[in-house]
């Protein structure tokens, strides 16, 4: 097995030879297949690709352009702020002809991201210490999308936080607070765990969302399966794990853990809130407020008990909470008390 070093070395040879004038479909098809051979290969990559882009200088010198000038790149955007890039689709726009010494810049080149790399590694301290820790979080109304040094993402909801601890033997996450869906990547020597609130979710390889709430915790696997472990009950006997495939929504809380089995299409609504939607479907009024209140500073507050028992159902920005009152007062026996900080909903 390569050592770090040589895998930073081998990704910074492949930008080079990307980037050169010449790039074949073949050597397209075996960067690929370096890639997809290992996690550390494509994370490696990644990190190397990031600085690269955020340097800028070396793209210039690549162009053939003055210091401080970079060259246009196109890009594809993923579908969906939790999708990873497709590295097949990367590329940059056509440049001018080089000289004969091009050769001796791509070399160049590869030793210069060969330094970066050792910066790289030193950022990425886990493949030499084998411990990497780092804590990821979210302002209300943000939707953040984070890579882990394992190759795995996580997206983070508003107002989420997650601790991250990856050692050679196991991926450990906590979920301080919020929600976060988690693309695993596929990695049998090592557990993807998710602790929060005294349960554990853990994963191989896979795609599901954990959630945290004052008196309960959800997830929803989209893909795979995931293992919801609790912890021991007063008594101190174990609690039964509960085996969690696709499709699957699991609510724990005190009085034990709730299993339904979803269509797919069903279990993705729940997590629509990526997209900037929240969809509802006979749902309270007290309890869609607070879905919206969970993205919005401007808080949704409930005037009257009779308000709060209304029942409402559709998909909705939540970010414009303003137009959700609005919609309310057309439809509804509602009127809207609107302040700078807060819309109060009345029975009208």
């Amino acid at each position: 097995m390569a050592d770090s070093r040589q895998i930073e070395e081998q990704a910074a040879d492949w930008l080079a030879r990307r980037d050169a004038e010449g790039w074949t479909a073949g050597e397209q098809q075996s960067l690929e297949a370096w890639l997809a051979a290992s996690a550390r290969h494509k994370v490696a990559y990644l990190r190397l690709q990031a600085a690269w882009a955020e340097t800028g200088r070396l793209q210039a010198l690549a162009a053939g352009l003055p210091a401080g000038v970079t060259p246009p790149r196109r890009m594809s955007t993923p579908a969906r702020p939790d999708a990873r890039p497709d590295l097949s689709e990367v590329t940059f726009a056509p440049r001018a002809r080089r000289t004969p010494r091009r050769r001796g810049w791509q070399q160049g080149l590869a030793a210069t991201l060969a330094v970066l790399a050792l910066g790289s590694l030193a950022w990425g301290s886990w493949q030499l210490t084998g411990r990497e820790q780092a804590t990821y979080a979210s302002t209300v109304g943000e939707i953040r999308t984070v890579t882990l040094p394992d190759g795995s993402t996580a997206t983070l909801s508003s107002d989420s936080r997650l601790d991250v601890r990856i050692s050679r033997g196991e991926r450990h996450l906590a979920l301080a607070r919020g929600e976060a869906f988690f693309d695993v990547a596929h990695d049998t020597r090592r557990p993807f765990v998710v602790d929060t609130d005294g349960r554990r979710v853990a994963a191989v390889g896979t795609r599901f969302s954990v959630r945290r709430d004052p008196d309960e915790i959800r997830v929803v696997v989209t893909e795979g399966k995931v293992r919801l472990e609790s912890r021991a009950g007063p008594d101190g006997r174990a609690q039964p794990v509960s085996l969690l495939p696709a499709g699957s929504v699991a609510t724990a809380g005190r009085n034990g853990v709730l299993v339904r089995s979803l269509p797919l299409a069903d279990a993705e609504r729940y997590l629509e809130w990526r997209d900037g939607f929240l969809t509802f479907d006979d749902t309270s009024l007290a309890e869609a407020a607070a879905e919206f209140n969970r993205f919005n500073t401007r808080k949704l507050e409930l005037g009257d008990a009779t308000v709060a028992d209304l029942r409402v159902g559709g998909n909705f920005r939540w970010s414009n909470a303003e137009g959700f009152a609005h919609l309310l007062e057309q439809g509804f026996p509602v009127r809207a008390e609107r302040h700078a900080d807060r819309i109060v909903l009345h029975t009208r």
